[in-house]
């Protein structure tokens, strides 16, 4: 498996490229604080799966259920999705996760 990254400054940032380049009418995307960071792994070869790129950037969120409205690019906590006009992330904290961890390991390994 094959990784790409894109670094954001901030998490309002990440969820600005993830609500860009979501499917049309996909209404909850999953984002996960795991290690440190806050991140998405996309699939760049669909079908083959053989290369993700990592949205991301460094930080850690609960989770829950995220309402990030892009015009004011605010976020904030919900219980139910309940706006067309909103973006809602989903945010997941894995107990364990052998992809992410690879990605994590590849990305810090390229830093030193």
């Amino acid at each position: 498996m094959k990784f790409e990254f894109e670094e954001f400054s901030t998490i309002e940032d990440v969820f600005l490229y993830l609500v860009s380049v979501a499917p049309y009418m996909k209404q909850v995307l999953p984002v996960s604080s795991y290690k440190g960071y806050i991140f998405s792994l996309i699939p760049l070869t669909p079908l083959s799966g053989d290369l993700l790129i990592m949205i991301y950037t460094k930080g850690k969120i609960e989770q829950g259920l995220i309402e990030f409205d892009i015009s004011t690019k605010k976020y904030k906590t919900v219980t139910t999705v309940e706006r067309a006009d909103k973006n809602y992330f989903i945010i997941l904290t894995p107990k364990n996760a052998t992809v992410a961890d690879s990605a994590i390991e590849y990305l810090e390994s390229k830093k030193e």
